[in-house]
């Protein structure tokens, strides 16, 4: 059975439809929102998810309202949007390395965020929007450290994830010595937000990331077909009329701020980033990077893992880093494995 499909423009170009990967991407979608209207209605005080749906659609009452609207659907969207975050920059990250392993989490931008929040913390007792901006620079210094370090006439793939770990190392060290310097109530806030957690985010934290995913993502989408040929290798994609550098370096820093991003909104997330796109990948059976499926996939898991963590332990007494830490652990270990049968590591 074909399972691609030539489209053809007014405009007289032709496009290539991957009936699979579109019909992964609609059920995916399909259930990311199917999750988010049942984890509006889970709470201390529940809601049936057709009130929820007649609340969304401005029937409900006043009551409903305000539970939905102001205190749980800004929750719900951040997850949505954090999770299509990393889980879109996980894709970046393991097409460009070339690498099932080349995740922000091995490779050390969570770990530089997280230095950027502990920083505002611990030295200058900063407020949340100091935190957030802490984190969103501590991300974007990292991977800018890391991109130098592993540049040699270009960036290598398995140089690229190298270098990461090794940075991804020192950083740890600097967040252990930050704790170090901490107060006690110092202490417990940043083991908080490094766990990662959705509770208490509002609309402070939608808006930013809305308009960064709208300027990103169709940044990104537009850049796919170059990506896709550069996993051919350099040489070739240089022969087909691909700037490499120059769209390597492009969709990097556009992976780099979806992640510095997310972190800030919601701290570090564990194993979104890495497992999405591998899911995605088994599910549309596609070789290309998959962009779309994984942000999709990302946004399903993150608030999939929400709900989870609030079903079974209750209404913000564990974070969701805690619940995709676990998942996402589990799941490294199955793909370490797996990657050593191969004999690819």
């Amino acid at each position: 059975m074909r399972t691609n499909r030539a489209i053809r423009t007014p405009g007289g170009l032709s496009l290539r439809l991957d009936v699979r990967a579109a019909v992964v991407v609609a059920l995916v979608l399909l259930a990311a929102l199917t999750a988010s209207v049942v984890l509006i209605g889970t709470g201390d005080f529940p809601i049936p998810a057709g009130d929820v749906l007649r609340t969304l659609l401005g029937n409900g009452d006043a009551g409903q309202e305000f539970i939905v609207n102001e205190l749980r659907l800004p929750r719900v969207l951040v997850a949505l949007l954090v999770g299509a975050s990393l889980g879109l920059g996980g894709a970046l990250f393991q097409a460009i390395s070339r690498n099932p392993l080349g995740s922000p989490d091995v490779l050390g931008l969570s770990q530089g965020a997280t230095a950027g929040a502990l920083t505002m913390i611990v030295l200058f007792s900063g407020s949340s929007a100091q935190v957030t901006t802490g984190a969103l620079v501590g991300g974007l210094v990292t991977g800018l450290a890391i991109y130098l370090l592993a540049w040699k006439q270009g960036v290598h793939g398995y140089r690229l994830v190298l270098v990461g770990i090794g940075v991804s190392a020192v950083v740890t060290a600097v967040n252990g010595y930050l704790l170090t310097r901490s107060t006690l109530t110092e202490a417990a806030q940043a083991v908080v937000w490094m766990t990662g957690s959705l509770s208490g985010r509002d609309w402070d934290q939608v808006w930013p990331l809305l308009w960064l995913c709208a300027v990103l993502v169709p940044l990104v989408l537009a850049n796919a077909r170059g990506l896709r040929m550069m996993e051919m290798g350099d040489d070739v994609s240089n022969a087909l009329g691909v700037r490499v550098e120059r769209v390597r370096l492009l969709l990097l820093v556009a992976a780099v701020l979806l992640t510095a991003a997310a972190t800030a909104a919601a701290g570090p997330v564990s194993f979104v980033a890495l497992t999405a796109p591998q899911l995605a990948r088994r599910l549309t059976r596609s070789p290309g990077p998959n962009l779309l499926p994984s942000l999709c996939m990302g946004a399903a898991l993150l608030v999939t893992a929400d709900w989870v963590s609030q079903k079974v332990f209750g209404a913000d007494q564990l974070p969701v880093g805690v619940v995709t830490g676990v998942l996402g652990g589990v799941y490294l270990l199955w793909l370490l494995v797996t990657e050593r049968r191969a004999g690819r590591i």
